[in-house]
């Protein structure tokens, strides 16, 4: 492309820079590629991403979820701290994937703004990609948009995409999940990507000086947890009954989506104690305990849920592996309209 070509760009005077596209490709170039594995076929700049399944997997059956980060993405932006936000962006969706005992295969990304800032762009980037390679994922492609009068002042948004696999014997099924089982809650990294409208809120009418108001922050953009390889090692291991992950509308709604109509839990919440940053969000906000419980994690990122007589072996390999991790509840016959009961 001649000098003059660029310079007189018709599509970069309408607010799209093709050749800084150009630039951020060459850049993350090498973070996507240390992510691949034998298993993928082609490389950067293709029209598609190809991935070969193992054919040792027995009846594999193909795992797909997508997700965003919601307005974490903004408290990034206004604290210039964006170098966990890509981590966030997998974890949403690899973490949803490997409850049903799928593992994780490839993920894509999709990053849209109004005007492509090649830092703060490749920063993400690189976050997502040790996010795959801690998640065992290969990072297979993406797409960035330039949307100039779509987003304003220079605002982004991220959307991610993952597909995993698990033989069809191997399906974790709530169906699986009986009266008397444990609940094994593990410990996460703070509020994960859930309830940021929330906290920014709060964080923005609170008085409090800026020293407290960035701990408080740093608290809050926390990057969150990855689970795969703990729960994949888990799988592997032992007896798993079924898997919730806690993410938006916290234990009191995710929980009933892994265990039977006709059962409940009981959860014991004196079993763990609620991080700082959830206890000042509750304080300073005014929220009831009922409403952490529905909108936050509230310090337990992921919850397994195991045969009784297991569940001290598992906690203990659970520890051995680096995580906290807590016997939260049980499994309990329904005896009230609530499925989720807290004690």
């Amino acid at each position: 492309m001649t000098k003059e070509i660029i310079e007189n760009d018709p599509y970069k005077s309408a607010g799209v820079d093709i050749s800084a596209g150009n630039e951020l490709v060459n850049i993350i170039k090498k973070d996507v590629a240390s992510t691949h594995n034998e298993n993928v076929l082609e490389n950067i700049g293709g029209f598609a991403g190809m991935y070969s399944l193992d054919k040792n997997i027995k009846n594999p059956i193909l795992v797909a979820c997508t997700d965003g980060v919601g307005t974490k993405v903004s408290l990034a932006q206004q604290y210039n701290n964006l170098d966990g936000i890509g981590q966030d962006l997998v974890a949403m969706c690899v973490n949803d994937l490997i409850v049903c005992g799928a593992k994780p295969l490839f993920f894509l990304d999709y990053f849209a703004t109004s005007k492509l800032n090649i830092e703060e762009t490749s920063t993400v980037i690189k976050s997502i990609a040790s996010a795959c390679i801690d998640s065992d994922c290969a990072l297979l492609g993406g797409e960035t948009a330039e949307m100039p009068g779509h987003y304003i002042d220079n605002n982004f948004d991220l959307a991610g995409f993952s597909v995993g696999c698990v033989s069809k014997d191997k399906i974790l099924k709530k169906e699986n999940v009986i009266n008397g089982n444990v609940l094994i809650g593990i410990e996460s990294s703070g509020p994960h990507s859930n309830g940021f409208s929330l906290i920014r809120k709060i964080i923005d009418e609170s008085n409090i000086s800026n020293e407290e108001k960035n701990k408080i922050v740093s608290m809050a953009l926390a990057p969150t947890s990855l689970y795969p390889k703990l729960i994949i090692n888990l799988i592997d291991d032992f007896k798993i009954n079924a898997i919730s992950h806690i993410t938006g509308g916290g234990l009191t709604e995710n929980l009933p989506r892994s265990i039977p109509k006709d059962l409940g839990v009981k959860i014991d919440t004196n079993s763990w104690e609620m991080p700082y940053i959830f206890k000042w969000l509750q304080e300073n906000g005014k929220i009831t305990n009922s409403d952490m419980y529905r909108i936050f994690n509230c310090g337990i990122g992921m919850i397994i849920i195991v045969d009784a007589e297991d569940s001290e072996t598992i906690s203990s390999e659970i520890t051995k592996l680096g995580y906290k991790n807590f016997i939260t509840g049980s499994v309990d016959e329904m005896t009230s309209k609530e499925s989720v009961t807290f004690i």
